[in-house]
């Protein structure tokens, strides 16, 4: 009779490319669980193997869809814990809803609250995300957090192209701790670009606050949406002298008319992460690095019973 702990790697449709990565890392099969959808719409779950007794981890970013996407991880955990598993750890690449953090009109409201109660009502004993959008997310929860980070990755791509005269550039003033991170990893000054949003997704530049004239400009930014903030913010720099600029996010959310938008604008290369699937042909200035070998060893990790705190450095 084996008394040893059990891992075990499950997935839900999001993306699942992303989750092979991870269990390949841990040299492990993939889980056999399948999604399946009723006539009506609604969804099912079939997990193919015992899981009782195992320490489970179910790989699903929340992005679009959101809401088919997050009722897959709800219902995917729910299955765990009915099945006995030990233990069910939510792996969030990208984690939706993040935007929605706090109250910014009467009646407003919390939705990043909102999903993070769902998450532990369905059974949740963990998370593991990336690069949330509001750090502070993290307190919404009661069972442990592990926001990790790309910006380690990222340094070392930008590192690997061996840049001269590099400037960090946060497109905003809130992404400035962001921006700050990568600055240091890099050992570049830092600048900020001054931005007035008069409504949402839409951007209006203001003015650049730092030395960019001559310089090649990094722009670094969470979530990449519509591409309206990079886009603008790329033509400022240049317009402030940059010789070429670069632009980095962690999640490639790429909302119409989002490529076409970075397709056009004065950015030499757009490098972003694998949390979000691509979904149809990339333009060719943008590129995407994986983050399994950051899931997979901080899921290896929590395992063992080892610190975390090392992927941080």
């Amino acid at each position: 009779m084996s008394l040893g702990k059990q891992l075990l790697i499950l997935t839900g449709t999001a993306n699942r490319a992303l989750a092979e990565e991870i269990a390949s890392y841990l040299n492990l099969p993939l889980g056999d669980a399948v999604i399946t959808r009723f006539r009506d719409g609604e969804i099912g779950v079939r997990i193919g193997q015992s899981v009782r007794g195992a320490e489970v981890f179910v790989v699903q970013p929340t992005c679009s869809p959101h809401n088919d996407n997050l009722m897959e991880l709800l219902i995917m955990i729910d299955a765990c814990k009915r099945a006995s598993a030990r233990s069910v750890a939510a792996v969030i690449p990208y984690y939706g809803y993040a935007r929605q953090d706090r109250k910014t009109a009467p009646r407003d409201p919390i939705t990043a609250k909102l999903v993070a109660n769902l998450l532990v009502a369905a059974g949740a004993d963990r998370i593991l995300t990336m690069d949330l959008h509001a750090p502070q997310i993290q307190g919404f929860f009661d069972i442990p957090v592990d926001n990790l980070t790309a910006m380690t990755l990222l340094a070392q791509y930008f590192k690997e192209k061996r840049l001269e005269d590099v400037v960090v550039v946060s497109p905003d003033a809130g992404g400035v701790t962001r921006a700050r991170e990568l600055s240091q990893r890099l050992h570049a000054p830092l600048a900020i670009v001054d931005k007035r949003r008069p409504m949402a997704n839409v951007s209006e530049v203001m003015h650049i606050i730092g030395e960019v004239q001559g310089k090649t400009a990094i722009l670094v930014d969470d979530i990449i949406d519509t591409g309206g903030t990079l886009s603008e913010a790329a033509q400022a720099l240049v317009n402030q002298g940059a010789k070429e600029v670069y632009a980095c996010g962690t999640h490639p959310v790429f909302s119409p008319p989002c490529l076409e938008r970075l397709s056009q604008a004065p950015i030499k290369e757009v490098v972003v992460t694998n949390t979000i699937p691509s979904r149809g042909e990339l333009p060719a200035k943008v590129q995407v690095i994986s983050v399994a070998p950051v899931f997979g060893e901080a899921i290896r990790r929590i395992f063992h019973d080892e610190s975390v705190s090392v992927l941080f450095d």
